[in-house]
């Protein structure tokens, strides 16, 4: 399941980060995706009546339509422990809801369908379906509403292993957020996965993964990645989806790079030291890795109007489907996130209306890797049951963000 949607959520991610911009912002590009793999079922006949729409929708799902709404349906009716998920349809009586239901039989098991609720109910849905975390509904109910489809993601997860406190002065004399804050995090000596990568997109890149994990197996890692402070947003962004295909897996990293392929000393991005220990690395040279990042947290709302999101197409592909009298549509997503010494969490709302003895002596080099400047985060669930067999949430990335605003750690976190 991992490769039927990875790719096609990395693409359209790239657009929705793109249309975003570079301010302070986290979204959920699955919530958004999720939606439109909804509209799939409307058009997924050999030759749709609105040909233009299924083309446009096929386009920005970056699949076929009939393998996007096989993909949705598989992770809306078999939801992931750690990521609470919820979808919607409502018709306000009367509009479209005597036209062949055939297409709305496609649908997820779990997907709700029913009468246009008032706003007070749509917040209420969204207060339910995000753990309370999103209070209200990204868009205004209105007498001109006829439809409105909504999805909802939302976690709350403590680390495996939680963060350390650092000074600020470990985030490196370069950073500007230095002078902002007075205390960070530090990554753990172990449960926690630090690297440098080569990569393609953004040239050397620090990473740096935390864990949750659930009773059964499954969990979520939160993937953060910076590249040096030169590199566009967009190309940042591009490099943490490519790695986040093998963070589910804690796989090494393509293009991980040995620590004895470096210079030691400072750069924008780490501090390499080396020191003489006892290891049992087979040839005697142990590579370690920790990580200084601040706490952050982000509300954001975006306008999904734009049609390379798919969602005009989404929009005229609902409205051929139930004969809807439909004049123009408006497609929001609420998103929020917090990252703190202790967990995670996040929650999105997307709607559219319409880890003695004493080994022998060696040498240790420790990079730590500083996040003291903008950098990007992708949420990634795993899905191992415990047959061994893998989930349909395995490897998919959930939310995403680019962030730019570090946050104190709270006293009663320290």
């Amino acid at each position: 399941m991992t490769s039927d949607l990875h790719g096609p959520l990395s693409r359209y991610a790239a657009r929705l980060h793109g249309a975003i911009g570079a301010e302070h912002h986290v979204a959920s590009p699955l919530g958004a995706w999720l939606l439109l793999a909804l509209c799939a079922t409307t058009t997924t006949d050999p030759e749709p009546v609105n040909r233009p729409a299924a083309d446009g929708l096929a386009d920005a799902l970056g699949t076929d339509l009939t393998s996007a709404a096989e993909v949705a349906r598989a992770l809306l009716d078999a939801p992931h422990p750690l990521v609470a998920s919820a979808t919607a349809l409502w018709l306000r009586p009367g509009q479209g809801d005597g036209e062949p239901s055939d297409w709305r039989a496609a649908l997820p098991a779990t997907t709700e369908v029913g009468p246009l609720p008032d706003q007070a109910g749509l917040d209420a849905w969204a207060r339910e379906h995000t753990l309370g975390l999103i209070e209200r509904f990204p868009l205004r109910v209105g007498p001109d509403v006829v439809l409105a489809l909504a999805s909802a993601l939302a976690t709350r997860i403590s680390w495996t292993d939680p963060f350390e406190v650092a000074d600020t002065g470990a985030l490196g004399s370069g950073s500007a957020w230095a002078g902002r804050l007075r205390r960070v995090l530090r990554s753990p000596r172990r449960g926690h996965r630090g690297a440098i990568v080569s990569t393609a997109q953004a040239g050397d890149v620090i990473v740096h993964s935390a864990l949750a994990q659930a009773a059964d197996g499954a969990g979520l890692v939160v993937l953060s990645v910076a590249a040096a402070p030169h590199v566009p947003p967009a190309e940042v962004l591009a490099a943490a989806y490519q790695l986040s295909a093998g963070a589910a897996d804690g796989a090494e990293p393509v293009g991980r790079r040995s620590l004895f392929d470096l210079p030691l000393g400072d750069t924008p991005l780490w501090t390499l030291r080396e020191e003489q220990v006892r290891t049992r690395a087979r040839d005697g040279r142990e590579e370690r890795h920790t990580a200084v990042l601040p706490c952050w947290s982000a509300r954001s709302e975006h306008d999904l109007s734009a049609p390379a999101l798919g969602f005009p197409a989404a929009s005229a592909a609902l409205a051929t489907a139930l004969a809807l009298p439909v004049q123009d549509f408006e497609a929001r997503q609420a998103a929020m996130a917090r990252f703190g010494r202790y967990g995670f969490e996040a929650a999105a709302v997307t709607g559219m209306f319409e880890l003695t003895s004493m080994p022998p002596e060696g040498v240790a080099r420790t990079a730590e890797l500083h996040f003291g400047h903008p950098y990007a985060v992708v949420a990634v669930a795993t899905d191992k049951r415990a047959d061994g067999k893998t989930g349909p949430w395995h490897g998919v990335p959930v939310f995403s963000g680019w962030i730019t605003e570090p946050e104190e750690l709270l006293e009663a976190d320290g």
